[in-house]
């Protein structure tokens, strides 16, 4: 059985779109893990699950993605396809994660993202995806059905990827010391111990929306959690985000001395409750 993991805190239009085109689409298992608040499940839709957890602070987002695969594998998920709220599956999405899973033994399958322009009057396109397919440059596209190995563990990204149960297992799922914005899939894709293929054919399509890391309310998330990266793996995550911060004068970013902070005061973050698991534990300092 695949699942399909999305982990949610507002986006109710995203969600209910991305419902909907999943409900037309393989058979497939929604799970949704609402972070401090219920989401609305109603309407057209997969076959779902809700699960709900609690939040008083940074969303939980390595938290809520762990719970999410521990509620598919409890319903018998073979495959895990996690796919964020403000993404919809390509037509072929699902399929062709299915079809991968048997060539590669346990690892991360990752597929092309596109990310869509802001819509005009009539929304977001939910029919005729594949008339939209244009795939960020920034990552490989390989042909459709055919799988690329990636040694370049840092250009994983958690959008869209799937894992079957076996290695999800392996993996020890995603660091939970991270809270709201950023780093947490480059830590997992690192610790993981698993090997990173681009699958092609398995687009998903971004919806539109204003850029998370453009938030002001972000900038103090992005640097505990690029701090916390640096304890654990003796380089900072997110280099261009974070020198274009610093360029703008909200954070001060000095990657040789080891300095990064906001110049602002940042808000109290709640201490983590639950240890990084498996063999996403801290790893030694890099030279």
């Amino acid at each position: 059985m695949i699942a399909v993991v999305t982990v949610v805190r507002g986006r109710a239009d995203h969600l209910a779109r991305q419902r909907r085109v999943l409900a037309a689409g393989p058979d497939a298992r929604h799970v949704v893990v609402g972070m401090g608040a219920r989401p609305d499940l109603a309407g057209a839709g997969p076959r779902s699950r809700l699960v709900e957890i609690a939040c008083d602070g940074p969303l939980p987002v390595a938290q809520a993605r762990n719970t999410g695969a521990r509620a598919a594998l409890d319903d018998g998920a073979d495959l895990l396809v996690f796919l964020d709220v403000d993404c919809l599956p390509g037509p072929r999405m699902l399929e062709r994660y299915a079809a991968a899973a048997p060539r590669t033994g346990p690892a991360l399958l990752a597929g092309p993202v596109t990310y869509l322009p802001p819509p005009g009057p009539a929304g977001p396109p939910e029919h005729g995806l594949d008339d939209h397919v244009d795939p960020h440059p920034g990552r490989p596209v390989p042909p459709d059905g055919v799988l690329l190995a990636e040694p370049r563990r840092e250009l994983f990204w958690s959008l869209s990827f799937a894992v079957t149960a076996e290695a999800w297992a392996a993996s020890g799922g995603f660091c939970e010391d991270y809270r709201g914005y950023g780093a947490e899939d480059t830590d997992f894709a690192l610790g993981c111990g698993l090997p990173l293929y681009w699958v092609g054919g398995a687009h998903a399509l971004h919806q539109h929306h204003p850029p998370a890391r453009d938030d002001p309310a972000r900038v103090a998330e992005i640097v505990a959690n690029a701090r916390l990266f640096h304890r654990r793996w003796g380089r900072w995550p997110m280099e261009p985000w974070l020198r274009a911060l610093d360029a703008a004068g909200r954070v001060r970013f000095r990657p040789a001395d080891g300095v990064l902070e906001t110049l602002r005061p940042e808000p109290a973050r709640p201490a983590a409750t639950t240890p990084c698991t498996g063999r996403a534990t801290p790893a030694p300092r890099r030279s």
